[in-house]
């Protein structure tokens, strides 16, 4: 299983100015219990500004006005948030990674491609990335529900299983609790309409800046994305182990599809191919008969310009068959250099490698 954490402000802060050290331990102690079973974890941290105002010990009432003031408390704080991170991982024998992601990193194909080959990285080695968005150099970024959004995003690029976005709150409403004391939680949904909308509020706590809204944005891309997400109260008792292990806790947004659906569907109905790969019948074989990756030893020739992140048709050599589409992990430069090599001579040839293939089985589809 893979799960992608969200942690908010008022999760990591308890309300408070300062990081609640005593709750993080709690939360990687969970954290590396999962790790320890083979289960593949990343956080998504807010705090930032928080640590920013400890760090600069200003008071818990004085908060930043304007964007200028955030970009300075995140800048001072990024680094010391990711060290406390580092430090309480470390305890449990644990590295983390840092990864900063932005918009474009989910829009754009290619830095798509970039971004999700840098979490396999780190998933492979076994270690913890911790995600969260460039807020010192953001200008439109730090707004209301940015993590919340970037949570949903880091679920997409990680093909998570669940996404679990803890917060002050044990989950979705059919009203406020604060203010309404007949208010239900709702344990499922299925369905988010503008009826579901109305029940979420605007912005959450004076040192966070998500509200349920922005989270049911989020669930929204997700479940589309093939991951469950879960709203569930950060500081309940084990809530990361119980929803891993498929307890019922806070709210709960099933998958609509599988990831791999969600992503062949692109590749099916998504903008036209912008090149051709041309194999061998022993590599359509493989692709037809054993569900393998298409490696560049068995393309024999590429047509058009395209770039890594591009849309392929694969075509038989023989018999010129059209066997599917796929998304290139190449630009077509690179493949005229690389075709009829094997996946190790990659490094060789061009003096880095994007990995063995040329086209994924899981970024592929026949027709």
């Amino acid at each position: 299983m893979r799960m992608v954490v969200k942690l908010g402000t008022s999760v990591l802060t308890g309300g408070t100015a300062r990081l609640d050290r005593a709750h993080l331990v709690e939360v990687v102690r969970q954290c590396a219990r999962l790790h320890a079973e083979g289960h593949d974890v990343l956080i998504v941290s807010s705090g930032a500004v928080a640590a920013g105002r400890e760090e600069l010990g200003l008071a818990e009432d004085e908060h930043p006005g304007g964007i200028v003031e955030k970009q300075l408390l995140a800048a001072v704080g990024q680094p010391r948030l990711m060290r406390v991170w580092a430090q309480l991982f470390d305890l449990f024998g644990l590295h983390v990674g840092q990864v900063l992601l932005a918009r474009d990193d989910v829009e754009d194909r290619r830095r798509f491609l970039n971004a999700r080959d840098t979490l396999d990285a780190l998933f492979a080695r076994r270690i913890v990335p911790i995600v969260n968005e460039n807020d010192a150099v953001a200008t439109a970024e730090i707004k209301v529900g940015d993590n919340d959004n970037l949570s949903a995003y880091a679920a997409v690029l990680a093909r998570a299983d669940v996404l679990l976005l803890l917060t002050d709150q044990p989950g979705l409403f059919t009203a406020d609790p604060r203010s309404d004391p007949t208010a239900e939680l709702i344990p499922e949904v299925r369905t988010i309409d503008a009826t579901l909308r109305k029940l979420a509020g605007g912005a959450g706590s004076a040192q966070g800046t998500g509200g349920m809204a922005t989270k049911l944005q989020a669930a929204d891309a997700a479940r589309r994305s093939g991951t469950a997400v879960v709203i569930a109260a950060g500081r309940a008792h084990e809530v990361i182990l119980r929803i891993a292990r498929g307890e019922t806790v806070g709210t709960r947004f099933p998958a609509v599809e599988t990831p791999l659906a969600n992503r062949k569907r692109w590749i099916f109905a998504g903008p036209p191919p912008a090149g051709t790969l041309v194999v061998n019948a022993g590599a359509a074989r493989a692709l037809r008969r054993e569900g393998a990756s298409l490696l560049p030893v068995g393309i024999v020739a590429i047509e058009g310009t395209f770039r890594r992140g591009d849309a392929v048709r694969i075509v038989q050599h023989d018999d010129a068959m059209d066997l599917g589409r796929g998304i290139a992990r190449y630009d077509a430069d690179e493949l005229h250099r690389l075709a009829g090599h094997r996946s190790a001579a990659i490094a060789d040839v061009l003096g880095f490698t994007l990995g063995d293939e040329a086209v994924h089985r899981d970024d592929l589809i026949l027709v």
